[in-house]
């Protein structure tokens, strides 16, 4: 059994909606634009959604494209975005628009991402020496290295 995690929000607008899965076994929740976005070539726009959130001590929110959207050309350039735990501010969506033609508009209340939550480990960095780092098979190969298929 999945552990469920209580998400808090509060509509900052009178248009905005609440997250909602596209279906039962949704890693996602869908994210809707509360007003008419046009995103030009090459540009970003920050999309409003409308919400806060309060995401629990120990999870991070995960913005992520709609798959939808990026085969159209409308992508997130910082993508995943993440919302802290402490974050109380309007979610917004980074869009950039790669697509064909000078700009790609954005209806109200088009779906635009999805937001994940997602546990964050409690984290120890320990200096040590190069040596001291295990070795693997990969090695310092990187950026493709490890083939195409």
């Amino acid at each position: 059994m999945r552990e469920r995690v209580a998400v808090q929000f509060t509509k900052i607008h009178p248009d905005a909606q609440a997250p909602t899965q596209g279906s039962s076994l949704a890693a996602g929740w869908d994210l809707r634009a509360i007003e008419e976005t046009t995103v030009s070539s090459r540009t970003s726009a920050k999309v409003k959604t409308g919400l806060k959130i309060a995401i629990p001590a120990g999870y991070e929110g995960q913005i992520r494209a709609r798959s939808s959207l990026g085969a159209k050309g409308l992508i997130l350039p910082n993508a995943p975005g993440t919302i802290d735990a402490d974050y109380r501010g309007e979610l917004m969506v980074l869009m950039t628009w790669i697509g064909e033609g000078e700009s790609y508009t954005i209806p109200k209340g088009e779906r635009v991402a999805q937001l994940v939550i997602a546990p964050v480990p409690k984290v120890e960095f320990m200096e040590v020496s190069e040596e001291e780092l295990s070795e693997t098979e990969r090695g310092e190969g990187g950026f493709g290295s490890t083939g195409r298929f």
